[in-house]
């Protein structure tokens, strides 16, 4: 086969279509909780539409109801534990309680 032959031919590779991850049916809610905690990080953060292989509307709609959700505390908004954590006093605090007159 000749080279200007070739480039017409096609791959053999498969393409895997992946399923979206919002069926026609769901509906884009700050209520659905079930729908919206798989758009967010395990730190509490939007994942971006690239890694959900949303739509731009879907993304914006999912965007919106997540913030919703946070305002009306159905959401934290950081899902960090260790944040809260007491941790040992810094030096600028311990000089100042060891001090006594």
């Amino acid at each position: 086969m000749d080279k200007s032959k070739r480039s017409f031919l096609k791959s053999k590779r498969s393409v895997r279509r992946r399923l979206p991850p919002i069926e026609s049916g769901d509906r884009i809610d700050y209520r659905n909780m079930s729908l919206i905690s798989r758009f967010i990080s395990e730190q509490g953060k939007i994942l971006s539409r690239r890694v959900n292989r949303l739509t731009l509307k879907q993304q914006r709609l999912i965007t919106v109801a997540i913030k919703q959700a946070r305002i009306l505390s159905l959401l934290p908004f950081l899902n960090n534990e260790k944040q809260f954590e007491r941790t040992e006093s810094t030096a600028r605090t311990t000089g100042l309680r060891t001090r006594n007159k």
